[in-house]
């Protein structure tokens, strides 16, 4: 168990041994980490500014030396967490979520080979394929873990592959990858990679990739863990170290976050850290305003597709039911418009509710065009092949009234198909 969880008063039953009872996920969202200060007895922890802190002898202070190495907020923030995602005792927060991809390459070393799911995030496609692959020489092989049987994976996996890198569901198409199966196939493999799972679309509340059999969580924390649209930052956690190889892994990333550097500062950790509190409610909200977007897409003539593997009847369903926790409904859509980009982006610029812009998991609702927008470094052939064409729309569903963004989906989807019939 994680030692960041909180816990109630041992029980007794029937004279058995007492069993402590874990504290629910909007329990340790709101206390785990954000405990009264001892000092001053405030409810919120105070922000610590300070970059240095004084030591009562050579090596000799109270865990605190210099604010890159640790700070309170940050300690704190890593805590809440460590205790959010399921399965997790360890948590190492960092300035972005790009730095945050950054530092996991950077461990593996040189000449190393990470297989990774095609469907990828396009800063990460560009790290993994302009800056890793050129200045670390990285590899990466690019596989549809969605459709791809044991074989096909086993045979892209060599010996020196280092990584599984998987985002489920994926960005910006929505696929589901089976990550009891990678586990597994990863597990059993001669060179034991390591699977990571990028967990950002679903926060902790929908999923838990470490129960499934992921060794690594990662999290661009910018987006529905702080959910304000206010600060900037990634993260990692990983379960309790039961193997000396995993205890090297995250050895390793705790120096890496120390050298490089690329650290959060003490007053985003307590923003990161006070909209974490709200998770679980914020959740629950987007999950069903997405869900009413979703049936209102889909009966709407002017929509040609509908991506949300919550929707009753998408082929992901059954998947996403077995996979997600508590239900499989989450904050994020994408459609394919019929029209094509002209359509699109019509329909992007008469939202009223729904702002064009990148990011995604905030209490506000976006939209955005992937092909043109967070997918525009991809090569337009591979786009192709993802299925990130021209007329694929990317939403974020917010948490305002879900009756209110239905009417703005299908007032801008009118438009939209004005502007199909000339």
């Amino acid at each position: 168990m994680s030692p960041g969880l909180l816990l109630n008063d041992p029980v007794v039953s029937d004279g058995a041994k007492p069993k402590l009872i874990e504290d629910g996920f909007g329990t340790r969202a709101i206390h785990v980490g954000s405990e009264p200060n001892v000092e001053t007895g405030a409810v919120i922890p105070p922000i610590s500014l300070s970059t240095t802190y004084k030591q009562e002898a050579v090596g000799v202070h109270k865990g605190y030396e210099y604010s890159r190495s640790a700070n309170p907020n940050r300690n704190a923030l890593e805590a809440t967490l460590a205790s959010l995602e399921s399965g997790g005792a360890h948590a190492l927060a960092f300035a972005s979520g790009s730095a945050t991809t950054a530092t996991v390459l950077q461990s593996l070393g040189p000449n190393a080979h990470i297989v990774s799911v095609n469907d990828v995030y396009g800063g990460t496609f560009r790290y993994m394929t302009r800056v890793a692959n050129e200045n670390q020489g990285l590899e990466t092989t690019f596989v549809d873990l969605e459709h791809a049987d044991e074989e096909a994976i086993r045979d892209a996996i060599r010996e020196n592959t280092k990584l599984i890198w998987v985002e489920s569901p994926t960005n910006p198409t929505l696929r589901l990858i089976d990550i009891p199966r990678l586990a597994q196939i990863a597990r059993s493999h001669p060179s034991h990679p390591l699977l990571l799972v990028d967990n950002t679309f679903l926060s902790p509340f929908y999923a838990s990739p470490l129960l499934l059999g992921a060794d690594i969580v990662m999290h661009s924390i910018t987006k529905y863990i702080n959910g304000h649209s206010d600060v900037v930052m990634g993260a990692l956690i990983l379960p309790a170290l039961e193997t000396p190889a995993l205890t090297r892994v995250y050895e390793k990333l705790r120096f890496l976050q120390n050298a490089i550097g690329a650290v959060p500062s003490a007053y985003d950790s307590w923003l990161a850290q006070r909209g974490a509190k709200t998770l679980h409610l914020r959740m629950k909200a987007h999950g069903e305003n997405a869900l009413l977007v979703a049936r209102a897409l889909k009966a709407s003539p002017h929509v040609e597709e509908v991506i949300y593997p919550g929707l009753e009847g998408d082929k992901r369903n059954e998947l996403a039911w077995r996979m997600l926790s508590p239900h499989a409904k989450n904050g994020m859509i994408s459609f394919r418009i019929k029209g094509g980009f002209e359509a699109a982006e019509t329909f992007l610029t008469s939202t009223r509710l729904f702002t064009l812009a990148e990011s995604l998991g905030g209490v506000e609702s976006l939209a955005e065009h992937p092909a043109r927008m967070t997918h525009g470094s991809v090569p337009e052939r591979e786009r192709e092949l993802l299925g990130i064409g021209e007329g694929l729309v990317r939403l974020s569903v917010g948490v305002e009234d879900g009756e209110d963004l239905v009417r703005d989906v299908l007032q801008a989807l009118e438009k939209a198909g004005e502007v199909r019939a000339k």
